[in-house]
């Protein structure tokens, strides 16, 4: 049972490190180009599809499978595999606090500034260069540590998988 709750803690953070990699490197590179409008368009729709059931249960798996492989007794489990995995769990959580303080409040200040029937313009007075400036580069920022915090999970957690003694 450890072993496998351990794999679904490798498996979980990797698909989700990888999510993270590649709108870092992919996603956000391409929105860059485009627009105020589209941009702020693009991402409100974005954030309004992603937290959908698969991405959830990989979202909580990142935290929940490695706290389980953590807290299941396993005989002949080393000092040093127990640490990695409770490193990569305190990584993976750190990765969330990100989330939830960062970038979740961003992307609800972005859902609001759009009023109701507007297409990407922003609330009355707010142009769409200025959504996206209150935006953009902290979304980034935060997005920044928080791919860098699951890819040090999951760094932590295969090393917990392939350690010995």
């Amino acid at each position: 049972m450890a072993a496998l709750l351990l794999a679904l803690a490798v498996v979980s953070t990797g698909l989700y490190a990888g999510f993270m990699l590649i709108f870092r490197t992919g996603v956000m590179p391409a929105l860059a180009r485009l627009s105020d409008e589209e941009f702020v368009r693009a991402m409100r729709r974005i954030n309004e599809y992603v937290p959908r059931p698969v991405f959830l249960l990989v979202f909580l798996g990142v935290v929940v499978f490695p706290a389980a492989a953590l807290f299941v007794p396993v005989d002949g489990r080393t000092d040093t595999q127990k640490w990695l995995v409770a490193a990569g769990l305190a990584a993976a959580v750190a990765n969330h606090l990100v989330t939830v303080a960062g970038n979740i409040p961003l992307n609800t200040a972005l859902a609001a500034s759009e009023p109701a029937g507007a297409s990407a313009g922003g609330s009355a007075g707010e142009s769409a260069g200025a959504v996206r400036a209150a935006f953009e580069r902290p979304w980034n920022r935060f997005h920044l540590l928080r791919t860098l915090l699951v890819l040090a999970a999951f760094g932590l957690l295969t090393a917990s998988a392939v350690v010995s003694g």
